[in-house]
């Protein structure tokens, strides 16, 4: 009779547990029903080119990319001195050469910071603008002996050798960094009209 006790008592204490463990997942159901029935999509980080330590991505125009660049920041200010930042923010699209600090520091540091200067803005504007192409032109667009009008109105000349792209003499070092209002070709030399 003991065991019978001990095994009704047992039965009655397993459907209680059973019984509290129902209620517990329906209110765990009612619980997610709330709070969890709306998926969450996390945006996908949006693909681009790293130049200078910064994402240059499709959503940012050329201005934006490029002042994101910790080796474009000569170019940066010399565009802004030229007054050329609303041009180059605009709709476009340009294909621009741009050169690093790196090659505005083989032009020299004395004849750059004479260029940046207000009474030199007319001369800065004509540099920079043979640097700037209308539309966007992509690597595969380019082809060995092919020539740029540029919006100075001068024309760069394209070469390539052994896989190397190379405009007016200066090697693209990155190619095709697309912007929302064109494309950005990084290289190592200022050209010069």
């Amino acid at each position: 009779m003991k065991k019978q006790i001990l095994s009704l008592a047992t039965i009655v204490a397993m459907s209680m547990t059973a019984a509290s463990c129902g209620d517990s997942a329906e209110k765990t159901e009612e619980t997610a029903d709330t709070t969890v029935l709306v998926p969450v999509e996390t945006p996908a980080a949006e693909e681009g080119v790293m130049v200078g330590g910064a994402m240059m991505v499709p959503s940012k125009n050329i201005v934006e990319n490029a002042s994101g660049s910790s080796e474009h920041t000569t170019l940066v200010a010399a565009v802004q001195a030229a007054g050329l930042v609303e041009t180059l923010s605009g709709s476009g699209p340009y294909t621009v050469f741009a050169p690093t600090n790196m090659a505005f520091e083989e032009v020299g540091n004395d004849k750059v910071q004479d260029l940046l200067k207000p009474e030199n803005k007319e001369k800065l504007t004509k540099i920079l603008t043979y640097h700037v192409v209308p539309g966007a032109i992509k690597a595969a667009d380019l082809a060995d002996g092919q020539k740029l009008k540029t919006v100075q109105g001068k024309e760069l000349k394209v070469q390539i050798k052994d896989g190397k792209v190379t405009i007016d003499g200066a090697e693209v070092l990155i190619a095709d960094v697309v912007s929302s209002n064109g494309v950005t070709h990084v290289i190592n030399k200022v050209l010069m009209p």
